[in-house]
Parts: structure tokens; C-alpha cells; sequence
């Protein structure tokens, strides 16, 4: 019997740009979103009598998404830690700005509820299941996240190093 969600084909066909652009942004390496994208939704196939009953299929292949890319990014820590000081941005999708340059200063938990909010364009309570954490941290910290934000875009005297 089919669900709401219907064919694991519509689903992938839908969901799978916007999960692999919130990996891109979250990540910060097209390659490893990718790499993280692919294993995500490879899980979901395997599983999709289990993921397409599930209340939200695109939140839980995201949380999948994202624990593959931390376990991943764990492993080269050192290497991201480098990556990260060069000034070259990180390659971001089709959408992103210059504001996204700022999102990516964020710390990990406000970079990923904006992400996955505004990239995934998924609800407070999926962004909540796909990062493992009540509705009421999801606002927190996407409230914070956008202070955060609004004072780096006020800032006229920040200066570019």
C-alpha cells in the first residue's frame, strides 16, 4: 500500500536537492554533502517501507544526512580545521549569497537550524527531529542565530580581512 509520500522515485526526485544544498551549506564541501547526500538516501531506499510510513521521510533522511557528514567530518577534523582558514569560500548552492558567507561563521548548531529552515525549507518541528532536539531549542536557536546574523549585517565598520 503506497503513502502519502508515494514512490521512493517522486521522493528522492523531490527531496534530494534540497537535502544535498542544506549539506552543502552545513558542510561547507560540495564533495562530502554529496558523499553524505547519496549514503542518506541510499539508507532510505533500503528502508523505504519504514521511511515513507513516517510522519516526516525528509527530516529523517536529513538527520541521516548529518550524521554521516559529522562522523565523516569527525575522522578529518584537522583537515576541515584547515580548509576553513583558507579565504576561498566554500562552494554554496544556486540560492546562497553573500549572506550565506556569515552563516557559515555561525556556531554549528545556529549554522544548521538556519540551513536546514531557509535551504531545506523544513518546519521547526522536522528541523527539531532531524537535529535530535525539542521544537522549543529549534527556535532558541534559530532566534539567536538570526540576532546573530542581523548584527553582522548592521555592522557598517566590519571590516574584510
Amino acid at each position: 500500500m503506497m503513502t502519502e509520500v508515494g514512490s521512493f522515485e517522486a521522493f528522492y526526485e523531490e527531496a534530494h536537492p534540497r537535502v544535498r544544498a542544506a549539506l552543502t551549506v552545513i558542510v561547507g564541501d560540495a564533495d562530502a554533502a554529496a558523499d553524505a547526500t547519496d549514503e542518506a538516501f541510499a539508507r532510505a531506499y533500503l528502508h523505504w517501507h519504514r521511511v515513507a510510513a513516517m510522519e516526516a521521510p525528509q527530516a529523517w533522511v536529513m538527520k541521516v544526512g548529518l550524521n554521516v557528514a559529522r562522523r565523516r567530518g569527525r575522522r578529518r577534523a584537522m583537515e576541515r580545521t584547515l580548509l576553513r582558514r583558507i579565504p576561498t569560500p566554500a562552494v554554496l548552492p544556486a540560492q546562497a549569497g553573500e549572506v550565506w558567507l556569515l552563516v557559515a561563521d555561525l556556531p554549528p548548531r545556529q549554522r544548521t537550524a538556519i540551513v536546514l529552515r531557509y535551504v531545506a525549507d523544513l518546519t521547526e518541528a522536522q528541523i527539531a527531529a532531524a537535529m535530535g532536539v525539542t521544537r522549543g531549542t529549534v527556535s532558541a536557536t534559530l532566534a539567536a542565530a538570526k540576532s546573530r546574523l542581523a548584527s553582522a549585517l548592521a555592522d557598517p565598520n566590519e571590516e574584510e580581512s
